[in-house]
């Protein structure tokens, strides 16, 4: 986003400046919240799959580990697609 000049904005043009930047702030608020949704259920899914093995190639990975991704722990979702991309 470019810089605006706010000091030779009209009060109005400054209003109408402001309910624009809000209106896009919660449009993208909006999309991290659904993208957000959609990250979860996909780890949930992960998790049911490997719950359900026994053996397999993604067994090797810790469902303890898989939990505390869903608890947002960004570096355990790092180490997990470390240990999915060596296999």
């Amino acid at each position: 986003m470019d810089p605006v000049d706010l000091t030779g904005m009209s009060d109005h043009e400054l209003k109408e400046h402001i309910r624009e930047l809000t209106r896009e702030e919660r449009e993208v608020s909006y999309r991290r919240r659904l993208l957000h949704g959609h990250i979860e259920i996909a780890k949930s899914e992960l998790i049911r799959r490997l719950q359900g093995r026994d053996e397999g190639e993604l067994s090797v990975v810790d469902v303890d580990s898989l939990s505390r991704i869903l608890a947002n722990r960004l570096p355990d979702m790092e180490r997990l697609e470390d240990e999915l991309d060596r296999e």
